[in-house]
């Protein structure tokens, strides 16, 4: 194995922003790591097409909420290796559980903050290591702009939330080793999980409310994490990096106008 190639680990890479960022490091000549929890055929496509456009990748099955499967999975990649340069933590651990807080039952609200967190403890610990030992390496964190959202999203706005302060933790422990940390929030993004979520009617509204006419597609998203992984963004750390499409300036400014248009004139 050629130990000088530089290795990039990406959780839940074998579907959506997963895969696309998986391949756009490949693109940016990174040996990847499709990790995958269960499906190996959708992993083993990803590995395919970075390899048919002259990239290098392999998949590793490993359920991220465990610290067992973290290690082996990590072990594997240094023995074979030797390094680890970016780690993108993106796996979707749990499925936001989508009803009023008064009938949210505590099990479901703490199993989808839990998972969101264990998903990203063992990973960082275990790579955090490596880094530390190479005083260079990036992290990148998926989080979501749900963080700032109120409603029937109470557990994965925690959870997402809760996510953010923690990379900021970990950016702080990790600077005096030469890591950088920073955390991608994306908005709403056309995949084949929020395909039966998002209805006619929530995908007008949102279309209206993105300066490119249209939901985000995961490749939209892989080109900023794959460029916070890289060396793109530099001395940065510790910073919530917002992709909406624009929804977050579009919503205030149109916002604005219907309450200037509602407000009778003197």
């Amino acid at each position: 194995m050629n130990q000088s190639v530089p290795v990039a680990v990406v959780s839940g890479a074998s579907r959506g922003v997963g895969a696309a960022t998986a391949r756009e490091l490949g693109q940016r000549g990174y040996h990847v790591i499709v990790n995958y929890h269960s499906n190996a055929e959708a992993a083993d496509g990803v590995v395919k097409s970075i390899e048919a456009t002259g990239g290098s990748a392999e998949a590793i099955q490993a359920d991220v909420r465990e610290e067992e499967q973290v290690a082996a999975m990590i072990d594997r990649v240094t023995t074979a290796r030797g390094r680890v340069d970016a780690l993108v933590c993106n796996a979707n651990t749990a499925q936001p559980p989508l009803e009023p807080l008064l009938s949210l039952p505590w099990e479901t609200f703490a199993a989808k903050v839990n998972s969101e967190l264990a998903g990203v403890y063992f990973l960082t610990q275990r790579v955090l290591a490596i880094m530390r030992e190479q005083r260079s390496g990036r992290i990148v964190y998926v989080s979501s702009t749900a963080a700032d959202v109120v409603g029937r999203l109470a557990a994965h706005s925690t959870a997402k939330a809760a996510l953010n302060t923690f990379s900021r933790h970990v950016a702080a422990d990790a600077a005096q080793y030469g890591v950088t940390v920073n955390t991608v929030a994306p908005g709403a993004v056309d995949t084949d999980a929020t395909a039966d979520v998002f209805t006619d009617g929530v995908r007008q509204y949102l279309r209206e409310r993105s300066v490119f006419g249209r939901l985000l597609t995961p490749e939209d998203l892989a080109r900023t994490i794959a460029l916070v992984a890289d060396d793109g963004f530099g001395a940065a750390t510790g910073q919530i990096i917002r992709v909406d499409g624009g929804y977050n300036v579009l919503e205030q400014q149109l916002g604005g106008v219907s309450v200037a248009l509602a407000k009778p004139t003197a």
